[in-house]
């Protein structure tokens, strides 16, 4: 099975109730839970939670731009310790500086978090409104075997509830696992592959449901993999600042073009030896490519004035150029 159909298969679940989706027999399943658990030993409970920088960043003379960031510690930032290294300030500072307007950070994320916990976080940012909600979720369903189909259940959910108020939602899909090094063979090798199916599935749903994704996983792998000091914190499982970085460059052109603030298409890179010519497919093909593809954006599209075609919603890939995000050098303003 492809990884398109199994990413549709998936999703489908989810729309229905289902989630008896098995991934492994239950001989693999206790080898690789065996290995989980050695793995979650050698990385340890985190010595320290992450830095909040909630407030306004920025400034300008347009109103307050509203980034809610929701998630897991991905999310939070944990494994920095300067506030002004976390993503969601740096998404905040740098959604400022293009827009010219300041930017209100509301971090409802949590270390731990998984994609069942993102509606009792929107609920927490509902009264403020967001314009924008960038949410980083799926490394914690994976890990903890949470079935694919609830997970993406939830996480659709939680972006037609936001969509439905007016809000923008992008959404950086599950990281690659397959980078972590306390996680052995083959326990690594198939977290890899959960990991980007997983990614794939979010893709889809999040698009039907009117959000946009990134794939994060592969823009952080192979550095990771070639950098490991750099790019991972002290624990050897959370990025480093440089990590969240990177993360946040790649994000950042997404976040604004969600907004308006960015050109849809002035600087996407559609690679039309991976993509279609137009850098259109259907949302299912176009969630496989972008779950093994750096920094591909996900997004709707209407083809001849439809959104759906035979094979389903139509999508656009495109790989926005990263944009480097420098980080704000004072604490916010919070009133």
């Amino acid at each position: 099975m492809s990884r398109a159909s199994r990413a549709r298969q998936i999703v489908t679940a989810a729309a229905y109730g289902g989630g008896s989706l098995g991934l492994l027999t239950a001989v693999g399943w206790a080898l690789l839970f065996g290995q989980a658990k050695l793995a979650r030993r050698w990385v340890g409970p985190p010595a320290t939670r992450p830095p909040v920088g909630d407030g306004v960043w920025g400034s300008g003379p347009g109103p307050e731009i509203t980034l809610a960031v929701l998630g897991d510690s991905s999310a939070a930032g944990l494994g920095v310790h300067d506030l002004l290294e976390t993503p969601g300030v740096l998404l905040a500072a740098g959604l400022s500086e293009v827009a010219g307007q300041p930017v209100r950070l509301v971090t409802a994320a949590v270390v731990g978090a998984r994609s069942e916990h993102l509606e009792s976080q929107v609920e927490q940012v509902s009264d403020r409104h967001p314009d924008v909600v960038l949410i980083m979720i799926g490394a914690n369903d994976v890990t903890s075997r949470t079935r694919p189909a609830e997970a993406v259940a939830h996480l659709a959910r939680t972006v037609r509830r936001v969509r439905a108020v007016g809000g923008e939602v992008v959404v950086g899909t599950c990281p690659d696992l397959g980078t972590v090094e306390p996680i052995a063979q083959p326990l690594r090798l198939v977290a890899r592959i959960w990991s980007r199916q997983m990614a794939a599935a979010q893709t889809i749903a999040v698009v039907e449901a009117g959000g946009r994704t990134v794939s994060l996983g592969d823009v952080l792998g192979p550095e990771f993999a070639a950098r490991p000091d750099e790019l991972f914190s002290a624990d050897r499982f959370h990025p480093s600042a440089e990590g969240y970085a990177a993360a946040a460059a790649v994000m950042l052109p997404s976040v604004c073009a969600a907004l308006g603030l960015w050109p849809e298409e002035g600087d996407a890179l559609v690679d039309r030896r991976l993509f279609a010519p137009d850098g259109v497919r259907p949302v299912a093909t176009a969630a496989a490519r972008a779950a093994g593809r750096p920094g591909t954006e996900v997004t709707g599209v209407r083809v001849d004035g439809r959104e759906s075609g035979p094979w389903g919603r139509w999508a656009f890939l495109r790989r926005r150029r990263p944009r480097p995000v420098a980080g704000p050098t004072e604490v916010p303003h919070v009133h």
